[in-house]
């Protein structure tokens, strides 16, 4: 990335900046309002079975409660951003923060899978008017000496958060009932509410243009189309007629609104002639790598720690915290080591030590030596993790000017979205050839009835173990080491995507940033009240 990225305006005149202890409130509100959306996507994945009996429904319906709020969040973050920039960022927050306390309390009490789906969309459209406006409140607010810092802190809570927020949605599951999974986030959002009110101030764009609503319209239609096919195709196969009408449709919507944008030039949703500055490019296609191999490490990972090493839900996102802690630890130190050796040399050190984690967990993993063989693995990764993702963050806010900051901020979760997404589907896919084709020559001897069943996953020969006799044994110890064999692959490949970006980096050299447009008679007017 650009070491000499276009600095941002301040976001007031001197006089009425407000003072580091408002700052520190404001940073701290909207810490709090990111961890509640990020508690919820993936909170609701350790209560799949509890759902599915208590609403007497399929898998496949479970899936789509859990899906629908991160798909309507991830198709909303472009619009949403943009509207929020001209609407005023603080009333924009503080209406997200309040239709998604109402979305949480509403699926928590929800007495029918129905209900409980149309909160948790509602709830993905309120996440939607929270997630783009925390960023953007911090790039509108924090003088340029300081944004550095308070975006490792916004970068960790949103790297980390997630296992954070797993870990005590588990906790709660364990210990009291699933629909006490809504009470973390709605407490969040009630606090993050009071904060907001008290001590966040109003930003916002006065532009010179209509909103493109066209533009807002087939970018939402793009984000569905693509992310749609990536949840449906691992689940349901990829030339399954639903996953190949989502990529289409998304793909074409994609193609349109590249061109629509070119047509509307100053006046569009996001002047995609931007990305051919550096600052934008790097910092996009690196958090779209880093974050799809976080989220496909985590989907390795759950069923290593609990399908081979037998660790309860609870115990398997414990052990997830090692790594989440150094991420976030790496994310609030990464300002101070861009402004000794530079940004990009930060994020190259970052993304040299995310695949040397993968390496290592690809040597050492093993289901007799248990977690010891991976923790050091982790511990590598996630402050790779940590190093890359606040100067890729910082770099795509910088490159856009300081009125559509709702949509830079946007931009970056609309790619972190997209990361974990594609994460999800390609490393998991990996692990599911690589555990097929090595299981295959062990089943000699095996019942058929349980060899179909293994060759379905390690939990269908978990499952089918009991029943097949004296070969049970035989049957677990070749899941479990064609589990390893499959986790190799899906390493490797991760470590091959690492080396990937990490040369591509490399090779595009430092550059020079091309001047943002700010404030001029075509674009907006910039103002920031502090009250």
């Amino acid at each position: 990335m650009s070491t000499n990225q276009p600095a941002l305006p301040a976001p007031a005149p001197d006089g009425d900046q407000p003072d580091a202890r408002r700052l520190r409130a404001v940073l701290a509100a909207v810490s709090v309002a990111l961890m509640a959306v990020i508690a919820s996507v993936s909170g609701l994945n350790v209560a799949q079975t509890h759902l599915a009996v208590e609403f007497d429904v399929s898998h496949g319906t479970v899936l789509w409660i859990i899906n629908s709020y991160t798909l309507t969040l991830a198709a909303l973050l472009l619009p949403l951003g943009a509207i929020g920039d001209r609407l005023g960022r603080k009333p924009m927050l503080i209406a997200g923060l309040a239709l998604f306390g109402v979305a949480g309390v509403a699926a928590g009490l929800a007495p029918t899978a129905e209900v409980m789906l149309i909160a948790r969309v509602a709830g993905g459209i309120g996440a939607a008017m929270i997630m783009p406006i925390t960023l953007a409140v911090i790039t509108s607010t924090f003088p340029a000496e300081r944004r550095g810092r308070a975006i490792g802190v916004w970068t960790a809570v949103a790297g980390g958060g997630g296992i954070l927020g797993m870990f005590l949605s588990a906790l709660l599951v364990d210990v009291a009932d699933w629909r006490w999974l809504f009470l973390l986030p709605v407490v969040l959002v009630a606090v993050a509410l009071a904060m907001t009110l008290k001590s966040v101030p109003d930003s916002r764009a006065y532009p010179a243009r209509s909103f493109d609503t066209v533009g807002a319209l087939v970018s939402a239609a793009a984000v569905v189309g693509l992310i749609f096919a990536l949840q449906e195709g691992p689940e349901n196969g990829w030339t399954a007629p639903a996953t190949l009408a989502g990529l289409a449709g998304g793909l074409a919507a994609a193609v349109g609104f590249v061109a629509r944008e070119l047509h509307r030039r100053d006046a569009s949703l996001l002047d995609v002639r931007l990305f051919r500055e550096r600052g934008l490019a790097d910092g996009s296609v690196t958090l779209l790598v880093v974050f799809g191999v976080q989220a496909g490490i985590a989907v390795v990972l759950f069923p290593f720690l609990q399908a081979v090493l037998g660790w309860s839900g609870l115990l398997a996102t414990l052990a997830l915290m090692p790594m989440a802690v150094t991420m976030m630890l790496a994310s609030g130190l990464a300002p101070r080591t861009a402004a000794v050796i530079g940004s990009r040399p930060t994020t190259m050190v970052g993304v040299a030590l995310g695949a040397a984690g993968l390496a290592l967990m690809a040597l050492l993993v093993s289901a007799d030596g248990g977690y010891p063989t991976i923790l050091p693995g982790m511990l590598a990764m996630g402050i790779g993790m940590g190093l890359s993702m606040t100067p890729s963050t910082e770099a795509i806010t910088a490159s856009l000017p300081s009125e559509k900051q709702g949509v830079a901020s946007a931009l970056n979760d609309v790619t972190r979205e997209f990361g974990t997404a594609l994460g999800v589907a390609l490393l998991g896919a990996l692990l599911s050839a690589g555990y097929r084709d090595s299981i295959d020559g062990r089943l000699d001897g095996v019942p058929a009835d349980a060899a179909d069943a293994a060759r379905g996953g390690i939990a269908g020969a978990v499952g089918a173990a009991p029943g097949s006799g004296p070969h049970a044994p035989e049957l677990i110890h070749a899941a479990q080491q064609s589990f390893v064999d499959g986790w190799q692959q899906a390493m490797w490949a991760g470590v091959a995507v690492m080396a990937a970006l990490f040369a591509f980096l490399a090779l595009r050299g430092p550059g020079a940033s091309a001047p943002v447009p700010d404030g001029n008679d075509d674009t907006a007017v910039e103002t920031t009240a502090v009250r």
